[in-house]
């Protein structure tokens, strides 16, 4: 095994993703989005290419791979969960995202409360629930915009925060 200094599958200087980049210099809190039931079909995603939009009701607006296990069972059903996520989720972030191994599903890796919109993170101290307004496909992603049905804002001290590619520690926000 081999210890990189630089990310092994990174694009040569001159050959990165401009719009791409640009995104990465926004950053983001990272949440997880959850849809389906706890034990019937379910899929997650973690997000961080999302924002609130106020209104009433208010609204939330991602953008979702469209390839995503997620991206299928939210639509079908027009329900799902939000939940922001805490420092010490980031494996559970990687794991929804498929970026790290998670031995028997990451459901296996967290205890969930069973909602009508789908699978809620227990220990979530902030979440909503979600209801699909509509889809439109958006360059390699599909906008999504759902109204915000119950929100719970709870004491948030250590936020998972997605920066260039990399979580931030909450003592560097």
């Amino acid at each position: 095994m081999t210890i990189h200094t630089t990310h092994p599958f990174l694009e040569p200087e001159g050959e990165r993703d401009p719009v791409r980049r640009l995104r990465g210099r926004l950053g983001g809190t990272v949440s997880l989005w959850t849809a389906g039931s706890v034990e019937g079909t379910r899929a997650g995603l973690t997000v961080s290419s999302w924002m609130v939009a106020g209104g009433e009701p208010g609204r939330v607006l991602a953008l979702l791979d469209p390839d995503s296990d997620l991206a299928d069972v939210l639509l079908e059903t027009g329900r799902g969960v939000l939940q922001l996520l805490t420092w010490r989720d980031r494996d559970l972030a990687d794991a929804f995202a498929g970026v790290a191994p998670a031995p028997g599903g990451p459901w296996r890796m967290a205890e969930w409360v069973a909602t009508d919109h789908g699978p809620r993170l227990a220990h979530a101290t902030t979440w909503a629930t979600l209801e699909v307004e509509s889809d439109v496909e958006v360059g390699w992603s599909r906008l999504v915009t759902c109204t915000l049905r119950e929100v719970v804002v709870g004491d948030e001290t250590d936020p998972l925060f997605h920066r260039r590619g990399r979580y931030v520690p909450p003592a560097a926000i």
